[in-house]
């Protein structure tokens, strides 16, 4: 038996006592001896050679119970926290207390899941946004799809104008003198986008391609670098080349080409009801997300502060991820953005923050309402995981545990109870109310 005792030693936290079995401890040392005794020089034997009993005079009895502790300690201390049924959030901090004839005792304490309470989740009050599309959105998304099927032309026959895309050699010269960064050829630059310093891009409005021309500009007060901050500067400019962009007539061919639909009406038809249903489905999440920050509010329990830096751990991951994955890093971000990792992780506290707190206010409605997970349900869940990343469903269960497919089951069904139970009304909610006094 791994477990001797486990005591309450303060709000969510527990000593566990283990004991492990001293025979199986001193075979473990024995093992370790062996695989070390061979890297020891011991005086007056050939190495490999000295007795465990001298190496240990030597080096101290305990010399190889760090590593026979890391080869054992593992399933002990899951053997333990299963039978003392505690739910930890920490890794433990081990503490060996005695190596006796009856066995070795090992201290570890650990942070557990706090128990929450919740006063009210029935009847919790939310306001959804008014759904409404407009012929501006409409006309938006069109504009978006014609976009993408638009022809880019060469201009030669006019100057610049603004919307036009550029390409262009710049110097840059303050007091004359060229300054660092301030140079490039062949410079792709569409006018009006303001990618570049304020006056920059509209002095190119009106020159043609092949002239080479000066403009002057002043460095924002704000700029990056502290040398050109505020600074007067004027740049040589050589523009190569002019292009427009042509969007395509939003008639029935352009229609049939890009849909499904014969008419242009029938296009904008279909437009209206997907901006609907993704307005809708807005409305949904704002209504979902009063509803859990009310919850939040009614709950009540001492969360421990490894949990919300446990959800950061897992955030500062995603967002690394994705960085690798569009070929960026996390360190390039630093480098880029003059980030560091503490100012990051401040950046997620409060939604890892608000995270972890909503789910223990929904698994203590669940508990309330005996909330399961039915074996088809679990089932449907891994099909549709398997489906969206086009993997066999067999990996997907090697790969995810039942038990964490059950919860996110479970979170959903809690959820859903907030919903069934909950007082919605339409119309601007709070939060929106607030952001508009602000700007005003």
């Amino acid at each position: 038996m791994a477990l001797k005792s486990s005591k309450k030693t303060a709000t969510n936290t527990y000593d566990v006592e283990i004991l492990l079995d001293k025979a199986a401890f001193d075979a473990e040392v024995q093992k370790v001896y062996r695989r070390n005794v061979g890297k020891l020089n011991v005086p007056g034997f050939r190495r490999g050679k000295a007795p465990k009993s001298v190496v240990e005079k030597m080096y101290g009895k305990s010399v190889f119970y760090d590593e026979a502790l890391d080869a054992m300690l593992p399933a002990a201390y899951e053997e333990a926290i299963t039978e003392a049924k505690l739910d930890v959030v920490s890794r433990p901090e081990f503490e060996l207390i005695s190596v006796e004839d009856e066995g070795v005792l090992l201290k570890a304490t650990v942070i557990v899941k706090p128990t929450v309470k919740v006063s009210e989740y029935k009847g919790l009050a939310a306001t959804r946004p008014e759904v409404t599309v407009t012929e501006e959105e409409i006309t938006r998304d069109i504009d978006a799809v014609r976009s993408r099927n638009a022809r880019v032309l060469t201009v030669d026959d006019r100057p610049a104008e603004d919307g036009d895309d550029v390409v262009i050699d710049f110097k840059g010269f303050r007091d004359g003198v060229p300054f660092e960064g301030g140079e490039a050829e062949k410079q792709p630059l569409k006018l009006g986008s303001n990618s570049f310093i304020p006056g920059f891009e509209s002095q190119i409005v009106g020159h043609s391609k092949g002239e080479s021309f000066e403009i002057k500009v002043t460095f924002p007060e704000e700029y990056g670098e502290p040398t050109l901050a505020g600074q007067d500067a004027t740049f040589q400019i050589t523009l190569h080349e002019i292009k427009k962009t042509e969007l395509p007539e939003l008639d029935d061919e352009f229609v049939k080409d890009v849909s499904e639909f014969d008419t242009v009406d029938a296009y904008k038809e279909s437009v209206r009801a997907k901006i609907e249903e993704r307005m809708n489905a807005s409305a949904d999440a704002e209504v979902e997300k009063q509803l859990i920050d009310k919850l939040i509010e009614n709950m009540t329990g001492e969360v421990p502060d490894v949990m919300i830096e446990n959800e950061i751990d897992r955030y500062v991951s995603d967002y690394d991820y994705r960085l690798r994955s569009q070929g960026a890093s996390i360190d390039l971000y630093y480098q880029y953005t003059g980030s560091t990792p503490e100012t990051l992780r401040a950046s997620f506290k409060a939604e890892a923050e608000r995270q972890v707190k909503s789910r223990l206010a929904l698994e203590r409605v669940a508990k309330t309402e005996k909330i399961k997970a039915g074996k088809k349900e679990i089932e449907e869940e891994y099909k549709k995981i398997a489906s969206g990343y086009t993997v066999d469903i067999d990996y997907v269960k090697k790969n995810i545990p039942e038990e964490g497919i059950s919860e996110d089951i479970v979170i959903r069904k809690a959820i859903q109870v907030l919903k069934d139970n909950a007082v919605i009304t339409t119309g601007t909610p709070a939060s929106e109310e607030k952001t508009e006094e602000s700007a005003t």
